[in-house]
């Protein structure tokens, strides 16, 4: 049996599913969970800048008692959040659960397309160790979807 591991789940957008999943991962796992998180309001913001004052409270709590894994979701801006906490961290591995995507996401009648929301998305999951889908079909929908995605751009 896999020895007890201290986990960081990182969830800018604690509301809703996105809430139901954070809390029931925590409470079934085997491992000892502490979840960090945010009110479910601007979820853009929530994108660009929740990051930062995640950060502050998972350095502190690392400094505590270092953790041994990371977990984060899709509403995370990976590269962002490790670029601040990464010192108190120190190298753990770090898993991005993709709840959804903001490629393949609906638009509502009063949205346009912003392409900021799928690169902060795929810049995550580059700079996460191991990235998991919530299912075969948001994972192949999100893989159809991403040379498109990236052939916008130069590099």
């Amino acid at each position: 049996m896999e020895a007890k591991r201290r986990v960081a789940l990182v969830e800018p957008y604690l509301g809703g599913s996105h809430r139901a999943w954070a809390e029931g991962y925590a409470t079934r796992s085997m491992h000892d969970v502490e979840v960090f998180g945010l009110p479910a309001i601007h979820w853009k913001w929530r994108m660009q800048g929740g990051h930062v004052t995640l950060a502050t409270d998972l350095a502190e709590s690392a400094q505590r008692r270092p953790f041994d894994a990371l977990l984060t979701t899709s509403m995370c801006n990976v590269p962002a959040l490790l670029g601040l906490c990464r010192r108190s961290l120190g190298d753990v591995p770090v898993t991005l659960y993709m709840h959804e995507n903001q490629l393949t996401f609906p638009l509502s009648e009063h949205d346009r397309v912003d392409l900021t929301y799928p690169m902060i998305n795929w810049t995550s999951m580059v700079a996460a160790d191991r990235v998991v889908f919530n299912s075969a079909y948001h994972r192949d929908e999100w893989l159809a979807a991403l040379p498109g995605l990236l052939a916008r751009f130069p590099d």
